[in-house]
């Protein structure tokens, strides 16, 4: 009688086991599943991402001149600031803290992004982005980097080419803004490393604006006593750079201008420490050299406005008479008791003098409540003439479009 109860004991036992695998696993499948609905979820969610954009952001703050019209191109870019666009339409955008590099697609071709890939997100300040055959250049503080083939590698980025690393370290006005000029050379500004100071003492390079070969190769010092330039471009006609330059600070909320600069010729000095405006000695500096001594500019900018991207117009959306323009991206002010800046300006030109500084897009200051919901840095026109706006603060690229109509988005 034994051994029959041992052996039932035995089978009850085998099958309570059985019975707690048959659970344990049918357990397991719910969580799996669930887990992989919920990552099938997740999945979606990124997906949604690269949805055409339907921003927060409060455009109709927006004042814009009569038969423009805004809209998001794109948002969800985190710190959106420098662009550049390749040659088979990909939209490049660098950032400063966020250490990332975007590629933006608009593949179905309506003028708003449906797609947006992160290249690389270990990057160093990669505020200066440049396309040149094929190959995207990236500009972090002290070395300059090179993507070589990139609109075929979006998925899987190659690993980048170092053009150069030996340029100076300091993180204070060392993002970088860089562009290809008409000769096919490579020109990369070196900020003052201070608010202001004589650095050129420790390397020539500092407050300055230099070239180079597309390979790195014969570096040169183009322009002088230049603090910190974040946007510059040549001017469709003389060939000639234009620079927008950042006023120093602790002076007062009125003095001095930040600038808007030609270079006629290589070599010239803009006259950082010494003279701001053109017209202004440094307290410190000023007494080492006149103003006489420089280059002034073409444009005093209001003090504390932060200039970036300049850009002018040869499009033929927008009204011929804008071609007369030089547009201006103002970043906005960080410590002047009342903010100014946060706006498009227009800078009107008659051959190299300017005739006039106005607004052509503000609004995303709030003068009142002193509070802001974006900050323009870069300027670029697409091939049917419209104009995009990176926004570092409202993390979004704009659009502005003419139609023509009286009734304008405002």
């Amino acid at each position: 009688m034994l051994l029959p109860l041992l052996f039932n004991q035995e089978m009850k036992d085998l099958n309570m086991k059985r019975g707690y695998f048959l659970a344990c696993f049918a357990l397991a499948t719910l969580v799996f599943m669930g887990c992989k609905e919920s990552r099938k979820k997740e999945d979606e969610q990124i997906l949604q991402q690269f949805d055409e954009p339907e921003s927060s952001l409060p455009l109709d703050r927006l004042n814009l001149p009569e038969g423009f019209a805004i809209e998001v191109y794109a948002d969800g870019l985190d710190g959106a600031r420098s662009m550049t666009m390749g040659s088979d339409g990909t939209l490049f955008v660098g950032t400063r803290n966020e250490k990332t590099v975007y590629a933006v697609q608009d593949l179905d071709k309506d003028y708003k992004a449906d797609h947006i890939k992160v290249l690389d997100s270990t990057l160093e300040v990669p505020n200066g982005v440049a396309f040149r055959n094929g190959s995207l250049y990236v500009a972090e503080v002290g070395r300059l980097l090179r993507y070589d083939n990139i609109e075929s590698q979006l998925d899987n980025p190659p690993s980048p080419v170092v053009v150069y690393d030996d340029y100076p370290t300091e993180f204070h006005h060392g993002w970088k803004y860089i562009a290809f000029g008409p000769d096919d050379k490579l020109y990369v500004p070196v900020g003052a490393p201070c608010n202001i100071c004589d650095s050129t003492v420790a390397d020539k390079r500092y407050a300055s604006i230099t070239r180079m070969d597309i390979d790195g190769r014969n570096r040169e010092i183009y322009a002088h006593g230049v603090r910190n330039t974040v946007g510059f471009t040549w001017h469709p006609e003389t060939k000639e750079l234009w620079f927008t330059d950042n006023g120093r600070d602790m002076m007062g909320d009125d003095i001095p201008p930040c600038e808007l600069n030609r270079v006629a010729e290589a070599g010239q000095h803009f006259g950082y420490p010494f003279c701001h405006g053109g017209t202004i000695p440094d307290p410190e500096f000023g007494k080492q050299r006149p103003c006489s001594d420089f280059v002034p500019p073409v444009q005093q900018m209001g003090a504390h406005t932060a200039p970036l991207a300049v850009k002018f117009y040869r499009g033929e959306m927008f009204p011929k008479e804008y071609q007369n323009y030089a547009f201006v991206a103002e970043h906005g002010s960080w410590n002047r008791s009342k903010k100014v800046g946060y706006r498009i300006s227009l800078v009107e030109l008659n051959g190299n003098e300017s005739v006039g500084y106005t607004t052509f897009i503000d609004g995303w200051l709030d003068d009142e409540t002193q509070e802001q919901f974006g900050r323009p840095v870069d300027i670029l026109f697409l091939d049917d003439g419209s104009m995009l706006i990176s926004d570092d603060y409202g993390d979004a690229i704009y659009r502005v479009t003419y139609s023509g109509d009286k009734l304008a988005s405002n």
